[in-house]
């Protein structure tokens, strides 16, 4: 979707700053917003894209004037509610009014390390031949998806180079919907900045953007 997390190439926003040896977080409810999502997640209730997309489907004043763990815990609520795990009275109210609703599982305490080293893979076998191969000229289609999708708005229509074959992942588009995983062909791509954000980009700028197959045509 075209929200306010696609900010990609925009101008006016200032530089990004960066904070010499940052901490992992700046306060104890960052933890704690960062510890309730992976508990939520690990229920198996929704996918990270789903989880992705109730984050950036807040509205664009509300997610421009809140730091990134309030985007975070944001999300997590409008989860939640969709899967009627909590009520717009227990959140208001900050604590629980009914029985505690199942899950599929929970993650304990002592498993959390564990998890957290394993990942969630998201690469799935070869169904189908890939459609383009290393050094083909792409095109990133013009488009403007109602939902979740991985494709930066500032690319969209440009042409580029594949530059790698990454194999075949699954497509967040279809994921976040619950569509189903729908695994496609994922490529990295490379773009001059001319072509990106024209003349007056610097000439020896390029981009490089991790694009799915069907977000692709042949140039």
């Amino acid at each position: 979707m075209n929200g306010a997390q696609d900010l990609g190439g925009q101008m006016g926003f200032g530089p990004i700053e960066i904070e010499e040896n940052e901490p992992n977080f700046h306060s104890p409810w960052e933890e704690r917003a960062f510890a309730l999502t992976l508990a939520m997640g690990a229920t198996g209730t929704w996918s990270i894209d789903a989880s992705r997309f109730a984050r950036e489907s807040l509205h664009p004043v509300d997610y421009l004037s809140s730091s990134y763990y309030e985007i975070w815990t944001k999300g997590l609520e409008t989860l939640l509610l969709q899967a009627g795990l909590v009520s717009e009275g227990e959140l208001a109210g900050g604590q629980a009014l009914e029985p505690a609703k199942p899950v599929k599982r929970v993650l304990a305490a002592g498993d959390v390390a564990g998890v957290l080293a394993k990942g969630a893979p998201v690469d799935r076998p070869v169904a189908a031949p890939a459609r383009f191969a290393v050094g083909d000229a792409v095109l990133a289609k013009r488009m403007s998806p109602a939902g979740h999708t991985r494709i930066p708005r500032y690319v969209r229509g440009c042409q580029g180079v594949v530059e790698t074959v990454h194999g075949v992942h699954v497509f967040p588009d279809t994921n976040a919907s619950g569509e189903g995983e729908n695994p496609a062909w994922l490529y990295g791509v490379v773009f001059r900045g001319a072509d990106v954000w024209g003349a007056d980009c610097d000439p020896g700028l390029s981009v490089h953007v991790d694009l799915w197959e069907p977000y692709l045509d042949r140039a």
